[in-house]
């Protein structure tokens, strides 16, 4: 894809996300003015508490980053996901140009290129389980408040939130067991072979993958997964959570189970590669899902834009100032004096 195509794509997806999101109030039945006054309710405790509560999710995830690169700080791995997802939210398809430029600034903090790699392959990897697993969160979450609308709607639920905990189970089994990984890639090649056209051709070029995934991290997994997996947990949690405030300050009555499956299919929608971070899409849609479960138009649609604000929108101003933080250390090191041997200073 060349350059121009590129910046075209990407103004093309800004502008969709923009419209998007100004067509919000207007897909749930509401104006920007009653939204603004639900804004205007906002005590400065309640913004400090929020912005507390999405501090404190971006600091949990930097056990994730610190577990699989061996030698990353807290302080520096928070540097590394400001700036990534920074660049993930301004671009579509913005993960490998936000891989790129991490993977830049962690060989200038002297990291090598292998375990940066295998870093990257890592957290991948735990974000794959982790999203697999929210869509059976969320199942499991409307069965319990009762929102499927028969019998045979909700068996198809259970049945498919088993599926993806299987589908996560073989996963976790796969990269625990060289075994089980050859087993996965044996099921891979057969059930590429039975695919047509595209389907196919794509399944076939990742024969053996599961296996050489295995093989590359390991050495990390056997050291770091209680790191990722708790780093994660309690990312997702915390996320959750701020999902929940965002509905208490603007006097949104939700159930737990009703947020559960709402902060489930929210961080589903951000996949859409259409928008960056698929800001425009997730929001009308959570937006929808909160008012049908019965809260008001105006608390829903506030809750959202502000839940996407710390989520989303806030993310590109601090990967921003993390970004400049680190060229202008750069340049420091870089300008600064050798230190003088020890042996020639004199006592």
């Amino acid at each position: 894809m060349t350059r121009p195509v590129r910046i075209t794509l990407s103004v093309v997806s800004l502008l969709a996300a923009a419209a998007l999101l100004v067509a919000l109030p207007y897909v749930v039945g509401v104006n920007w003015e009653e939204i603004f006054r639900e804004f205007g309710k906002l005590s400065a405790v309640e913004i400090v508490a929020l912005t507390l509560l999405w501090l404190a999710g971006l600091w949990a995830y930097t056990y994730v980053m610190t577990a699989s690169l061996p030698g990353l700080t807290n302080a520096h791995a928070f540097m590394l996901n400001a700036v990534g997802s920074a660049v993930s939210n301004l671009l579509p398809f913005g993960g490998a140009a936000g891989v790129a430029v991490t993977f830049a600034m962690a060989r200038g903090w002297g990291h090598r290129n292998a375990p940066i790699t295998v870093s990257t392959l890592v957290t991948g990897v735990w974000n794959v389980l982790s999203r697999l697993l929210l869509p059976a969160v969320g199942i499991v979450a409307l069965l319990i408040a009762g929102e499927l609308p028969d019998r045979r709607m909700a068996a198809m639920a259970g049945f498919a939130a088993a599926a993806l905990l299987g589908i996560v189970v073989l996963l976790a089994l796969a990269l625990r067991s060289e075994s089980a990984a050859r087993t996965v890639d044996r099921w891979l090649h057969r059930l590429a072979l039975r695919l047509p056209g595209r389907a196919r051709a794509v399944l076939l070029r990742a024969d053996g993958a599961m296996l050489d995934v295995r093989n590359k991290t390991i050495g990390v997994l056997r050291t770091g997964w209680m790191g990722l997996t708790f780093g994660m947990i309690a990312y997702l949690l915390l996320q959750a959570l701020l999902l929940e405030g965002c509905l208490l300050v603007v006097g949104a009555d939700v159930q737990v189970a009703e947020v559960v499956a709402v902060f489930a299919i929210n961080r589903m929608l951000t996949t859409a590669v259409v928008t960056p971070s698929g800001a425009g899409i997730s929001e009308t849609g959570t937006a929808a899902l909160l008012v049908h479960f019965g809260v008001a138009a105006a608390p829903a649609a506030a809750a959202t834009i502000l839940y996407s604000f710390y989520t989303y929108a806030i993310e590109m101003p601090t990967g921003g100032l993390a970004w400049a933080a680190w060229t202008l250390r750069r340049k420091r090191t870089r300008t600064a004096p050798p230190a003088p041997d020890r042996h020639l200073v004199k006592k």
